[in-house]
């Protein structure tokens, strides 16, 4: 299997997401509620289709990634329930406890990515690594 056009894919993301965080850093409230609306509308397609995924998957290993995939989807359905929760509050104090909270969840998140994409990273290399042990045993069971 050939990695390379979902690492280009992933790559493409992370280059849209990027753009879109530092965007949103200058807009206005209603352009940033739009653009989390946007944001839940792909989570909640990710989770979707994760759930797809599971229900047609037929390996452990691969439900595994999937159900990860699906977890990781329904925390970000909270994170909106939250975001949703401190519109509505109008203390300073504690809008900065929500900020402070919204930060470190966001580092967590990135924190999550880097571990995800090490992990990804690793199993590529052990499925090139069995594609070729596989294709040299075929070829000596075959000379």
């Amino acid at each position: 299997m050939d990695f390379t056009e979902r690492l280009d894919a992933l790559q493409q993301h992370v280059a849209a997401t990027r753009a879109a965080v530092q965007g949103a850093v200058t807009e206005s409230r209603e352009q940033l509620e739009k653009r989390i609306d946007q944001a839940q509308g792909d989570v909640n397609r990710a989770v979707q289709n994760a759930h797809e995924r599971i229900a047609q998957a037929d390996a452990d290993a691969r439900n595994k990634w999937v159900q990860m995939k699906a977890d990781a989807a329904t925390k970000m359905e909270d994170v909106r329930s939250k975001i949703d929760k401190r519109s509505r509050q109008m203390d300073a104090k504690v809008a900065a406890h929500d900020a402070d909270w919204a930060e470190a969840d966001a580092a967590d998140a990135l924190d999550f990515a880097e571990w995800a994409l090490d992990t990804a990273q690793l199993a590529m290399l052990d499925a090139v690594d069995a594609r070729t042990r596989a294709d040299e045993l075929t070829k000596a069971a075959s000379s």
